[in-house]
């Protein structure tokens, strides 16, 4: 992903003789190995094994969703899109780079380098504008009082969008801003990090900023704030209230770290080899954020569906296993939730500027809602 590669554009010479034909003799045989044998074996391990895990564990998010039709709620669209948009990465994309390390060099020529790039890029912006979706939603969900009505509409326009905006960023450098080449060690292609031109460094600087600073920005926002209100409420009640805190702590801490470990040195060995002098970035120093980046087909199915209540409960149905009997009968999906929903509603004829707020566990024990002081303002953030 950092280094330069050969001039990809080759021009027609005078046989009439087709570039691309030699293009992928020298890509495919003649290339200059960047790591040793030992290394692309270390390499192709790793990745074998996120193809592995990331393959099965998408694959059960799916069957999960096949099976079950409680879990098709508006919110779990996000979910979804999250694992299919992973699972293509496994297939398309992991199993090239996989194949490639295993024989030490590039295999399917400068067309499948394009392709290779395109995919990955897009179906990577895809994943990582839902998992920043996906963290509003759960704000929203927050400090915004919805009713209970089911309403596809929202999740399946921010399932589409995903898939535009990731398009608007990874089709340019099929036409000309920009380029897709060989990256690392020369088995796997992205964007070309290296290239000095105005057009490709403008290039680079946006997709920087609009698929991974924005993304960063934004669940680092709406799950600080989401976590605020929930010691908030921590504060008030010191039962249930408290134990749900420590749960969405736990799951918003692991939710931010996974992220910026597996995105972010990708993100900051980019700028280097782009802004960096020619060199910087050693080929393992190359290798490692991309199989970080990779890494993260396995811990989103991880992270966002079984730490979900709903969903783990489900993953123990389809598996037959043992479940704690509960006071009311069998398993309920409908009575937990993924995260505290603090529903927060905002009565207009109050002077005092109370909120009241409805968590799950206490509605469902009977338990009058709490009112916690808060500035009007506030309320509609």
């Amino acid at each position: 992903m950092f280094f330069e590669v050969s001039n990809l554009n080759h021009s027609f010479n005078l046989s009439g003789e087709d570039p691309f034909s030699s293009l992928d003799q020298e890509w495919g045989e003649g290339s200059e190995e960047k790591l040793s044998r030992t290394g692309h074996t270390v390499v192709s391990v790793f990745l074998g094994s996120i193809l592995i895990f990331g393959f099965f564990n998408n694959l059960i998010v799916l069957v999960l969703f096949c099976k079950f039709k409680t879990l098709r709620t508006p919110v779990n669209m996000l979910l979804l899109n999250i694992s299919v948009s992973d699972m293509l990465v496994c297939v398309f994309g992991t199993t090239l780079s996989f194949a490639s390390s295993i024989r030490g060099r590039w295999l399917v020529g400068k067309q499948g380098c394009m392709w290779y790039g395109f995919i990955n890029s897009c179906f990577g912006i895809v994943s990582l504008i839902s998992l920043a979706v996906l963290s509003y939603d759960r704000y929203s969900t927050l400090t915004v009082y919805n009713k209970q009505v089911t309403d596809y509409r929202k999740p399946l326009l921010a399932v589409g969008g995903s898939w535009l905006y990731s398009l608007m960023w990874t089709v340019p450098p099929l036409l000309g801003w920009s380029s897709y080449g060989l990256e690392g060690a020369g088995t796997s292609c992205s964007v070309t990090w290296t290239a000095r031109s105005p057009q490709s460094i403008s290039y680079i600087i946006c997709l920087f900023i609009f698929c991974l600073a924005v993304p960063v920005l934004v669940m680092v926002y709406c799950y600080g704030r989401l976590l605020y209100a929930v010691k908030q409420v921590g504060k008030i009640r010191k039962t249930a209230a408290r134990k749900r805190e420590y749960h969405i702590l736990f799951m918003v801490i692991t939710t931010v770290v996974c992220y910026l470990l597996c995105w972010i040195p990708y993100g900051v060995v980019a700028m280097l080899a782009t802004f960096g002098r020619p060199g910087t970035v050693s080929p393992i120093a190359s290798v490692v954020p991309s199989i970080l980046a990779k890494s993260s087909t396995v811990f989103n199915p991880l992270i966002y569906i079984l730490m979900n209540k709903q969903f783990y409960g489900c993953f123990l149905k389809l598996f037959h296993c043992k479940q704690r009997s509960s006071a009311n009968g069998p398993f309920s999906l409908q009575s937990r939730t993924t995260v505290i929903q603090l529903n927060r509603r905002v009565y207009n004829n109050t002077v005092d500027g109370t909120v009241q707020i409805n968590t799950a566990d206490e509605d469902r024990e009977g338990t009058p809602p709490m009112k916690v002081k808060s500035n009007p303002p506030e309320m509609n953030p």
